[in-house]
């Protein structure tokens, strides 16, 4: 008895070591947002006992903090404004998700269900475009774009992250309509229910989770994207990671309005998950339990 509770104190204690480890570098990221540069740069490293400020955040989204320190800069001053480019990447990475998931949503049902010639070499095509790589056809798709005036507009930066989206989002929903028995549609059509009605009310409330799933992980890699957005964009909008290499200017660094923007766009794709964490798990895991 003993020796079983040393070894669940051990184990507890080896838990929060590591989740210490994940956790801590995005502790002292975020707090970095709230220091002065001399605290930045401070050695040996200041962890907790520092003077916060709001001075990073009122550069980056010009709102004056009643709070803040005299020297903080005026509403909207300075070089570091970025709330409009928070704004692009939550348009781009939401609009997006919804095109992928729309169009995989349909296909992967089609692909699980449906027989036809070919299913399974389209399933080997989809799965080889997910190969390949970015960098690939970043350039053809520029001129592709300017050909159609699309460069610099939301519309050609949300085709752009749905397409990439789409083959994993494609593959990940056949996996999950794979793991819903075929009996059932068998059964709805043999009681008179159309295949459209089938999908509607029968298979796709049984599949939300893994949908959900999918949906943080386009959300996710829309949000994240850089090379397609630096591409296609020029002097119009901009998405958070693009516009971070800004904060890299000749007089040095500005690791605190990095680190402010850094902090904020953590936000929308912590609110995504938590909006569907009742369905996230079971999403995750669907298919776990099959023999």
């Amino acid at each position: 008895m003993h020796q079983s509770k040393l070894v669940r104190t051990v184990r507890t204690i080896a838990g929060w070591l590591v989740v210490g480890a994940f956790f801590f570098p995005i502790y002292f990221w975020t707090s970095v947002a709230f220091r002065d540069s001399k605290d930045i740069f401070n050695w040996p490293p200041i962890i907790f006992n520092f003077q916060p400020t709001m001075r990073n955040f009122e550069q980056v989204f010009g709102i004056s903090f009643g709070f803040a320190r005299q020297d903080a800069v005026a509403p909207g001053g300075g070089n570091f404004y970025m709330a409009p480019r928070l704004w692009d990447s939550i348009v781009v990475a939401s609009m997006s998700t919804v095109l992928a998931i729309t169009v995989a949503t349909f296909a992967s049902y089609a692909l699980s269900r449906m027989n036809f010639r070919g299913r399974h070499q389209f399933v080997n095509w989809v799965l080889s475009t997910r190969m390949m790589p970015p960098v690939a056809v970043a350039i053809p798709m520029f001129f592709i774009f300017k050909q159609f005036n699309l460069l610099d507009t939301y519309i050609g930066v949300i085709l752009i992250h749905g397409l990439m989206n789409l083959p994993l989002a494609v593959l990940l929903l056949k996996s999950f309509f794979d793991d819903i028995p075929a009996e059932i549609d068998e059964s709805a059509l043999l009681d008179g229910a159309s295949r459209w009605t089938i999908f509607r009310r029968v298979v796709l409330p049984m599949a939300k989770g893994g949908i959900a799933a999918t949906a943080v992980l386009c959300f996710i890699f829309s949000w994240t994207e850089f090379l397609f957005v630096l591409t296609l964009t020029q002097t119009g909008l901009k998405t958070v990671p693009v516009v971070s290499s800004t904060f890299v200017t000749s007089i040095g660094t500005a690791w605190g309005n990095m680190a402010a923007l850094g902090a904020a766009a953590i936000v929308p794709a912590f609110f995504v998950v938590l909006l569907v964490q009742r369905h996230l798990v079971r999403g995750l895991t669907m298919g776990s339990l099959k023999q």
